[in-house]
Order: structure tokens, then sequence, then C-alpha cells
């Protein structure tokens, strides 16, 4: 079974996107020889999941309702599912699941549709935190960007305790801070009240 896998960039104060849900913050950092870190395609991932706000970010910055053939170049043949609450135009040929609901109720065809692949776990922080509270994490990759926003759309609006972060991985990559963490089972919610 493949692994699910939150890979993003964020700010050095915690948040992914802006007040007005840019990233223009990340693109005027600058970039080293290196590929951008947190942006980009995890190479075994099958399926990508998104709230609705970053699916609307990516149909806007891709064009991809006049061009949906650059959901190709960019994202290859992945599906897509994309958890939301209202109606979403979808561009025409591609495979978009629009879903609502608890995470856990969506998690069997998730798996089923990524065929022993990896999910790639696009954002927001809210579905990051509903994927935690499920214990369907594997994987938090974090780049963080020498940069920080007064507000916006937080990277994760839980408390995660340390007992669930385990760091398998931290090093420069260009100016950013790369750090990934293996994400353990919540202890806590498996344990029975003492009788």
């Amino acid at each position: 079974m493949g692994r699910i896998i939150f890979d993003a960039a964020t700010t050095i104060n915690g948040w992914i996107a802006d007040e007005r849900d840019s990233l223009d913050w990340l693109f005027e950092v600058e970039q080293g020889a290196e590929p951008d870190p947190g942006i980009g395609l995890p190479t075994d991932a099958t399926v990508l999941v998104a709230g609705s706000t970053t699916y609307e970010w990516m149909v806007a910055q891709l064009e991809l309702l006049e061009h949906p053939e650059r959901w190709r170049e960019s994202y290859g043949r992945a599906v897509l599912f994309v958890f939301t609450s209202r109606a979403l135009e979808t561009p025409p040929g591609l495979d978009v699941r629009l879903v609502s609901g608890p995470v856990e109720g969506r998690l069997p065809a998730i798996r089923a549709a990524a065929g022993g692949g990896d999910v790639w776990l696009l954002g927001g922080g809210d579905l990051l935190g509903q994927f935690l509270d499920a214990d369907a994490l594997d994987v938090l990759a974090l780049s963080i960007a020498p940069a920080a926003l007064p507000a916006g759309a937080p990277l994760l609006p839980r408390r995660v305790g340390a007992d669930r972060l385990r760091l398998v991985e931290a090093r420069a990559v260009g100016q950013f801070a790369r750090v990934v963490y293996e994400v353990r089972a919540d202890a806590s919610a498996r344990q029975q009240p003492a009788r």
C-alpha cells in the first residue's frame, strides 16, 4: 500500500498562503540550483487530494478550464480528489472527483484509486488536520521559506504532539529548510477508558 504524503512549502511562522490565498510570497524566494522544494509531484503519487481553495488556485494558476492539457504537463495522469461542500467546475477530460464528508469515509476510494501508489495531499491546512485526525497521514514534508506573513491560511490549525512526529530528514535546499517527518499513529485515540 502506498503512503499518504503532505509535502508543501510554508513560511517560518506557519502560513501556506497569504490572506488572499496567494502564493506570491513563495515565488519571491530566491531559488537555488535544486528544484523548488515542496512544489512538484512526488514521483510515486498516483492520486492527489486537495481542498476546494487549493483546487481553485490550481485551476486559475494553470488556466485549466481553458487548457486542461496543462494538468498532464504538471501532474501526469494523477487522479484528483477535491474535498468540497459546493459545486465546482472541472476541466474537461481530467479525472477530478468532487467529494464531501469526513476523510475516513473517503479513504477507501482514495486508496483504491491510488492502486498501491502514493497519495499526495496538497492541502489546505484544515484538510491536512483531518487526515491527521483520521490517522491517515504517513509523511509530513515541509520546505520552510525565509519569509513571514502576518495572516493567511495556516499550515495546520490543530494541536499535534511531538509523540506523533519523528524527524527523518533536515537539510538546507537553497534558501529553504527542508524537514521531513514520519507520522505516527495517535496512541491517545486508541487507548480505551479504564473500567
